[in-house]
C-alpha cells in the first residue's frame, strides 16, 4: 500500500509532466513549454500559499468528516484546524497583495536593465518563493495535524487541547516564512528608469 501510495503522490504527476513535454516536443509546439515565461507570469508566492492551505484542508477535512460519522461531537470544536489552514492562504495573499505590488511601476523596457532593478527583481522573486515554499510546508504541516487533532479527540477528549498545541507551533512556520520574505524585500526600491546607456550595458544578451 505505501508503494502505492508514493508512486501517485511522485511518480505519475513526474509522468504526466515528462509525456506533455515529450508531446509539445514532438509536435513543434516545444516553445510553448516555457519554464521561464511561467516562473514570469505566475505568482508563486499565492500558488504555493493556496496549494498548502487546500492541502492542509483536505487533510484535515477528510478526518472531521470521517471521525464525525461515529463522534458528532468533535465537528464544531475541530473547525478550529480549518481555520489555522486557510490562514496559511491568508499569508500569501498579505505579501502579494500588499508588499509586492507596492514595488511595482511601468517602467519602459529599455530603461528597465539597472543594477536597482536587477536587485528588485531578485528580491521579490525569491522572498515572494520563499514565503510560498514556507506556507505550503506549514500547510502540510497544520493538515497532519489537524487530522490527528481529530482523530485524537474522537477516541479520548483529553487529547484535544495537547494535539492542538503542536497545531499551534506549526502554524507559526507560515508566519516566519512571512517575516523572512519581508526581511528579504525591506531594502527593495521601486522599479525606476535607468539612463539608457546603463540600461543597455545591464541588459542580457537573451534579452531581444
Amino acid at each position: 500500500m505505501g508503494y502505492y501510495s508514493t508512486y501517485y503522490a511522485l511518480g505519475f504527476p513526474s509522468f504526466l509532466v515528462v509525456v506533455i513535454a515529450l508531446y509539445l516536443l514532438f509536435t513543434d509546439s516545444g516553445e510553448s513549454f516555457n519554464v521561464g515565461r511561467y516562473l514570469e507570469e505566475t505568482t508563486l508566492c499565492i500558488g504555493f500559499s493556496v496549494l498548502g492551505a487546500g492541502w492542509g484542508i483536505f487533510l484535515t477535512g477528510s478526518s472531521i468528516l470521517g471521525g464525525g460519522v461515529r463522534t458528532p461531537r468533535i465537528s464544531t470544536k475541530n473547525l478550529i484546524s480549518i481555520i489555522f489552514c486557510e490562514v496559511v492562504a491568508i499569508y500569501g495573499v498579505v505579501h502579494h497583495g500588499i508588499v509586492y505590488s507596492a514595488k511595482l511601476q511601468n517602467v519602459p523596457e529599455p530603461l528597465l536593465y539597472t543594477r536597482e532593478n536587477y536587485f528588485t527583481g531578485f528580491a521579490l522573486f525569491f522572498g515572494g518563493l520563499t514565503v510560498g515554499v514556507c506556507n505550503l510546508f506549514c500547510g502540510i504541516c497544520v493538515g497532519v495535524a489537524g487530522s490527528t487533532a481529530a482523530l485524537a479527540d474522537a477516541s479520548d477528549p483529553d487529547l484535544f487541547v495537547k494535539v492542538l498545541v503542536v497545531e499551534v507551533f506549526g502554524s507559526v512556520l507560515g508566519l516566519f516564512g512571512l517575516i523572512v520574505g519581508l526581511l528579504m524585500i525591506g531594502n527593495a526600491t521601486e522599479f525606476t528608469a535607468g539612463s539608457p546607456m546603463a540600461a543597455r550595458a545591464l541588459a542580457s544578451p537573451y534579452v531581444y
